[in-house]
């Protein structure tokens, strides 16, 4: 006698092993889709999301001061993502944050979604900003000749020709072929020489002929600084008296002194400065400061710009972003120098301080500096130099103080003539070893007021 029933339990084993199979290739199918989904969503989002970036890009190119997206109110800014027939097909959304403390730099956070796939969003963030002027370590009009002992560890420009002969760590530029190499770059007689030429051991890294830096473009409008000085900042007019001191502080402060009396000490600049000829170009200068009279106190970032209307002295510990300016007026014929005495320093080398000495004429580091001199600053000698006389003994008797151990800058020059603060080899006059770092920080955050170009460029682009 046949058991009625056997079969069922095996048949609702097998029947259960094969729905619990259906249901976990369902769910792997559904998983699968789900993820080809999400990634075609995500993919959709990133490429909304840098449109919103490309299109703020070209508004600002468009409106370089508008960072309200052309609203006039605070964001975020919400824009329709359209396919090429004109139909919605997402959204992003952007939040713009301004320059800030100088800076150029506008930072574009763009969060991007699909319609289709609306929960799944993507947020990059990128940054623009105008370049500086400061963008060379060393820029000049002029030709120029860079020593032995000396090291350079930035970008060198020249509208004329170049003698390298100290160790360069990065470009050496000069937009001519060929010049005519006179005295200034130690050519006796004249005779013409490449571009940049010497005996410095990073040949490789000299280029020349390259397009010329335009210095029209480069020079300040002083008139325009001397009424933002006035509405923003600091202004000095014309001090009755020699000029004015500036002594920066480690608090964030500075102190202004009216020079009231100096002590002359003769020296020689080869473009001679102003005033009559001694001794061949030999002259009395009144760069010591003998009494002062203290006309007040004030923090650095109250005073974005301080403009001089007459001879500045600059040291101290500068804790801020300001810019210093000294120049005369009618511009064409006032010569306004920018002296040094002693150490200009930041509490860091972050970018979070910057100084910015712009000189109608001449910046002068003065004979009684430390032995070991440092600059943190930005220098630019509009139409004349950045340099330190011959102290020899030659001129009027006495060498004492005329060379120093050592010259750190940490920033950038710019001058319209060759700036140079060394005399023979080894020095009869100026520094044993110079080292010049080109500061980072002030490519697109330049001290406030000075000069950039008029365009934004791409800095960086991450996602968040």
């Amino acid at each position: 006698m046949k058991n009625k029933g056997t079969i069922t339990p095996a048949l609702l084993i097998v029947t259960g092993a094969f729905i619990v199979v259906i249901y976990g290739l369902i769910y792997v199918l559904t998983t699968q889709l789900d993820f080809s989904h999400r990634q075609v969503g995500s993919e959709m989002a990133i490429d909304i999301a840098e449109a919103g970036a490309n299109y703020y890009r070209w508004h600002l190119a468009h409106a370089p001061a508008d960072f309200k997206d052309g609203t006039g109110n605070p964001g975020p800014y919400v824009h329709s993502y359209k396919d090429p027939e004109g139909a919605e097909i997402g959204k992003y959304s952007l939040d713009i944050t301004a320059p800030v403390n100088g800076s150029s730099i506008v930072k574009i956070k763009s969060t991007g979604w699909s319609d289709r796939y609306p929960t799944i969003k993507r947020t990059i963030v990128a940054q623009y900003g105008k370049p500086s002027f400061a963008k060379y370590l060393f820029l000049s009009n002029a030709s120029s000749w860079y020593g032995s002992g000396i090291t350079v560890n930035g970008a060198v420009h020249s509208n004329n020709g170049i003698r390298m002969d100290g160790v360069n760590n990065s470009i050496v530029e000069s937009a001519v072929a060929t010049y005519t190499c006179g005295t200034e770059t130690g050519c006796s007689p004249s005779k013409t020489m490449p571009g940049v030429w010497g005996s410095g051991p990073n040949s490789n890294l000299w280029q020349f002929p390259v397009t010329s830096v335009d210095f029209n473009s480069v020079s300040v409008d002083f008139a325009n600084m001397k009424t933002a000085a006035q509405s923003s900042g600091l202004y000095l007019g014309p001090s009755g008296a020699l000029g004015y001191h500036l002594i920066f502080a480690a608090n964030g402060t500075f102190t202004v002194k009216k020079v009231t009396a100096t002590s002359s000490i003769y020296s020689y600049l080869p473009n001679g400065g102003v005033g009559a000829n001694d001794l061949g170009g030999c002259r009395r200068r009144n760069e010591t400061i003998s009494t002062e009279q203290t006309i007040g106190t004030y923090n650095v970032s109250d005073k974005p710009i301080i403009f001089s209307e007459d001879y500045l002295w600059v040291e101290g510990v500068v804790n801020g972003r300001t810019e210093v300016v000294a120049a005369g007026f009618p511009v064409q014929t006032s010569h306004i120098d920018i002296w040094i005495p002693n150490n200009i320093t930041y509490p860091a080398l972050d970018g979070t301080s910057v100084l910015g000495l712009i000189a109608q004429n001449d910046i002068i580091y003065t004979r009684n500096i430390p032995t070991n001199f440092i600059i943190d600053a930005v220098l630019m000698a509009q139409g004349g130099q950045v340099i330190r006389g011959d102290y020899a003994a030659w001129c009027q008797g006495t060498s004492t103080g005329a060379v120093k151990n050592s010259l750190t800058i940490n920033g950038a020059l710019i001058s319209y003539n060759k700036s140079y603060w060394n005399f023979n080899s080894p020095p009869e006059s100026g520094f044993t070893t110079r080292t010049i770092n080109y500061d980072p920080n002030i490519l697109y955050a330049p001290p406030p007021y000075f000069p950039t170009s008029s365009s934004y460029q791409f800095i960086s682009w991450s996602e968040q």
